[in-house]
């Protein structure tokens, strides 16, 4: 591994052990009673370093983190919006080892139980959403205000919050799995596909 690789692996740790410590933290203390300054001393970093991975205390539970959507985008293929979408998830997903997606997940579950960080999900949604429909309608070869674009982007985060939430309930659910397979049902148009088999009775 070359001197960036091992650069961007000591940045994934760093970052990795101020979420883990920052979580840790308000579970123990609560959102508002913990500071920067407490984190930074959990993670053994300054304050300063702080910043320079999170603008401010709410960005620890951004909703792009977890799988790291935008950066997967990117590296997609041109293709059909949900196509591209899809591809996306699973390469987000496959970057993660199975720790760290079970540790995001906690802490996501845990983001949506805590007005502010919900609050803040909410207020930094609009520019999310209008980052993956400009990626997704570069993909396309289309416009990012084209409503085939916007209907597309809006029925895979429909489709996804509903996994979420079922994964959110339950955590022995395979979350990326079970995306995977709700994205690829989308791809059909919702139409028929393989369906589980219920036992009678």
């Amino acid at each position: 591994m070359g001197d960036d690789g091992l650069r961007e692996r000591k940045k994934a740790r760093t970052r990795e052990a101020i979420l883990r410590e920052a979580f840790r933290l308000f579970r123990e203390r609560g959102y508002d009673a913990t500071t920067v300054e407490q984190i930074a001393e959990a993670a053994e970093i300054s304050p300063a370093t702080f910043f320079r991975y999170f603008p401010a205390k709410e960005h620890l539970a951004a909703l792009d983190r977890f799988p790291p959507l935008i950066e997967a985008l990117a590296a997609q293929p041109p293709g059909a919006p949900v196509t591209v979408l899809r591809g996306a998830f699973r390469t987000a997903f496959a970057a993660l080892s199975a720790e760290e997606i079970a540790a995001g997940h906690a802490r996501e579950v845990f983001a949506a139980t805590v007005p502010e960080l919900l609050a803040a999900n909410l207020r930094r949604s609009p520019g999310l959403i209008r980052e993956v429909c400009q990626t997704v309608a570069d993909k396309a070869g289309s416009a990012a205000d084209d409503p085939w674009i916007r209907n597309a982007v809006g029925a895979v985060f429909g489709v996804v919050a509903m996994v979420w939430l079922q994964w959110a309930q339950d955590a022995r659910v395979d979350g990326p799995a079970e995306i995977d397979r709700a994205l690829a049902h989308l791809e059909t148009g919702l139409g028929a596909v393989e369906a589980p088999v219920r036992a009678e009775g």
